[in-house]
């Protein structure tokens, strides 16, 4: 019991992370995300376009999905995402909010009605997560760092896990942390502030198309 009250009461203080500037792996990180994302861009664009007409016969509306979220040292910017969700879905979160399977800051559920048919298919090969090649581009991301949450979820949460840019995937992404206690959660973002290289990237990256191959055959 003591131990439980324990765990109940523990803080993010203790979890916290000193952060260690690495100006040659961030010269090096920015140069490869620039051409990598490039790269993806030019390979995906003609796909964008069989994206964007099937979004919008599946739901008619904008296929694109804008929203604001909190990037580097707190600075806000618009993160884009092929829409998955049918038109004013974020009015209905309010009513789905009991079906929370995720005990974090943020909302997920496995069967989240607000999803479009294409949107599940979408969210399945990650191709929902394409566009935020342009946000790399722009400097806003990078390839790999810790998720972006939107400024009502992040202000939840240390701002010591914003030191380093967000990125598409991290240990978030190759982690199931649906369960997770927030804690813990944290300390996966922690990790990769302390751990970041050049080879820490590489292996999230192998990490990360190992995941989403493995959804493609589930």
């Amino acid at each position: 019991m003591e131990t439980q009250v324990l765990e109940s009461e523990k803080t993010y203080e203790a979890d916290r992370v000193e952060f260690v500037e690495k100006p040659v792996f961030d010269f090096f990180k920015r140069i490869f995300d620039i051409l990598a994302s490039f790269l993806a861009l030019v390979v995906l664009s003609p796909f964008f376009i069989i994206i964007a007409v099937v979004i919008m016969i599946d739901d008619l509306g904008n296929p694109i999905f804008v929203q604001e979220r909190v990037g580097k040292n707190g600075k806000k910017f618009l993160c884009l995402k092929w829409r998955t969700m049918y038109v004013n879905s974020d009015e209905k979160k309010v009513d789905l909010e009991k079906d929370n399977e995720c005990v974090s800051v943020h909302f997920k559920m496995t069967n989240d009605p607000r999803v479009t048919r294409f949107g599940r298919f979408l969210r399945k090969t990650s191709l929902d997560e394409t566009l935020q090649f342009v946000n790399i581009l722009l400097n806003q991301m990078s390839i790999i760092g810790p998720r972006p949450f939107i400024t009502s979820e992040q202000e939840q949460l240390p701002d010591e896990r914003l030191f380093v840019k967000p990125g598409i995937s991290c240990y978030w992404q190759v982690t199931d942390t649906t369960k997770m206690p927030i804690p813990e959660q944290l300390e996966l973002d922690y990790k990769y502030i302390r751990e970041r290289s050049v080879l820490t990237d590489l292996k999230i990256i192998f990490l990360t198309v190992g995941v989403v191959l493995g959804k493609k055959n589930k």
